[in-house]
């Protein structure tokens, strides 16, 4: 059966169903022994407590690093870059050599919790400018922007703002969006509110600047309260940015607008974790961080693909999950649409702490499917 056939029905108790009509007598009487051996063998095959996910993947799925976290293609879909840790240094991964470099040595820092390119190929950092590691979430809710040269010679130049988690990062022009909390600006924002905001990528005299900075929305502006987090910009015209709506429903895959300000709720999902990670190129569907399959929260999510035409049509990609104790999760997108990078990580970590990097490959995963 094709999984992109498939549309969700909004169960608690199952899994999505086949959008079809049968007779109750056709289901018996041509499926139910293949039924009751097919059941048989899902349970004979389930997971045990203890086994890694990494020690039993599908043909389409290849492990490329056994550490790592919060990979990005390059745009030529040749490397990719990651962290080494939350907190660690900036590498990129020559996909054909598999040979590894670390992008932020040649500096002294106290690490980064993203590291994304850019447009033009630099690369946009984010990280604190201190850490206690006896307050870490301190340091990770206090983090800064800045670009590093490609050239790999210079320390990274700072854009003077700080950003909550994750920006967005335009893959065409030098253009990004960012999030602000109250935790970062107390003296500007009420306690519980967030903010996010939009900006070119200028350089003057050598050096990076945001210019035509510019507010995108507050969350008292909402039309349902949560707390924002930018994910990315809608190809192919850019004109709406995707984000995370975490505590509304549990979390939702949101959409807004960058010229009307109108909000999308995509997933709607009352009950359910849906975190946006990851946008297809021709910006028909996203990737999220979903536990529909077993409704336990963030810390067991799998990768799921929704379609941004707010029918909630979702298609199950991984099943990392399965396993007691662990998660997959951070993905992204190559620019031409085949592969898929992300991450395995562990139910009981903080989010973002990854465990090796992974590469899904679409053309080949279709044509495992039965």
């Amino acid at each position: 059966m094709m999984l992109e056939k498939l549309k969700r029905v909004r169960h608690r108790d199952g899994p999505p169903i086949a959008n079809r009509r049968y007779s109750g007598l056709q289901i018996c009487a041509t499926c139910s022994t293949a039924a009751l051996t097919a059941i048989a063998c899902v349970q004979a095959a389930e997971p045990r407590a203890g086994e890694n996910p990494a020690d039993h993947l599908p043909a389409h799925i290849t492990q490329l690093t056994w550490f790592g976290e919060r990979a990005d293609f390059s745009h030529d879909g040749k490397k990719i870059l990651f962290l080494s840790k939350t907190f660690g240094d900036a590498m990129e991964i020559d996909l054909a050599t598999r040979r590894i470099r670390i992008l932020t040595a040649h500096f002294p820092h106290h690490g980064y919790t993203r590291a994304l390119y850019l447009a033009n190929g630099d690369i946009l950092l984010s990280g604190p400018e201190s850490f206690d590691p006896k307050r870490v979430g301190e340091a990770r809710v206090q983090c800064w922007l800045y670009v590093l040269d490609r050239s790999g010679t210079k320390p990274p130049a700072p854009l003077g703002t700080k950003c909550s988690e994750g920006p967005a990062v335009s893959r065409k022009r030098m253009h990004i969006a960012w999030t602000h909390v109250a935790a970062e600006y107390p003296d500007e924002m009420p306690a519980g509110s967030s903010r996010m905001l939009e900006a070119d990528v200028v350089f003057e005299d050598g050096k990076p600047k945001l210019a035509n900075q510019k507010l995108i929305i507050d969350s008292r502006d909402l039309p349902f309260r949560c707390t924002m987090e930018t994910q990315n910009f809608r190809p192919p015209d850019e004109k709406e940015l995707t984000f995370s709506a975490y505590g509304f429903q549990g979390t939702d895959v949101a959409g807004i607008d960058l010229v009307t300000k109108k909000v999308v709720n995509y997933s709607n999902s009352p009950g359910q974790y849906d975190e946006p990670e990851g946008i297809f190129p021709d910006g028909q569907f996203t990737l999220v961080e979903c536990d529909t399959q077993n409704l336990k929260g963030s810390g067991n999510v799998d990768l799921w693909k929704l379609k941004l035409d707010g029918s909630g049509a979702y298609e199950r990609l991984t099943h990392f999950s399965d396993y007691p104790g662990y998660k997959a999760s951070n993905p992204v997108v190559s620019d031409d649409g085949r592969f898929i990078a992300f991450q395995m990580a562990k139910s009981r970590e903080a989010a973002g702490v990854g465990h090796g990097i992974f590469v899904y490959d679409i053309e080949k995963a279709k044509t495992a499917k039965p």
